[in-house]
């Protein structure tokens, strides 16, 4: 249908140990609540619990944990890794830019990730004349701790 749906998640668990000045050393793991999921419509959001969205009875998590960590100057990072939905594991490359201002380290990214290679939207939503293929993610961290860029 072409018309933008913004959602986000409220609960996540992070760990993650990074020096900037030395990102080749560091490891990042991140578990997403998928029952935190909201669209800000409620009957949106009562259909993404269920199995042909984020089926959050069989997998209640969504996680990605990095392999690499690759600094290319100027406060960005690549950090490759694998990304968990719905039992579906895929590589990815993600592109950060972290920030620093008034001792706080901000992080900002985001990647697109094909739904249905996650099996997210199966059974009638497979067909994406309805509802698009491509997601966009975006998130914005604050990072504690951080030391200088």
């Amino acid at each position: 249908m072409g018309v933008p749906v913004e959602g986000t998640f409220g609960k996540f668990t992070a760990q993650v140990a990074f020096d900037p000045k030395k990102p080749e050393g560091g490891s990042i793991a991140l578990w997403i609540d998928m029952g935190s999921a909201t669209l800000g419509v409620p009957q949106s959001d009562a259909e993404l619990p269920k199995a042909e969205w984020f089926n959050i009875a069989k997998f209640p998590q969504a996680s990605f944990k990095s392999s690499a960590i690759r600094g290319i100057g100027g406060g960005q990072f690549e950090i490759a890794g694998r990304l968990a939905i719905k039992g579906q594991v895929r590589d990815i490359v993600v592109p950060v830019t972290i920030t620093q201002s008034q001792g706080q380290s901000v992080a900002v990214g985001g990647f697109t990730i094909q739904r249905l290679a996650f099996k997210v939207g199966d059974g009638e939503w497979t067909d994406t004349s309805m509802v698009g293929n491509d997601v966009q993610v975006r998130f914005k961290l604050i990072l504690a701790g951080l030391g200088p860029l």
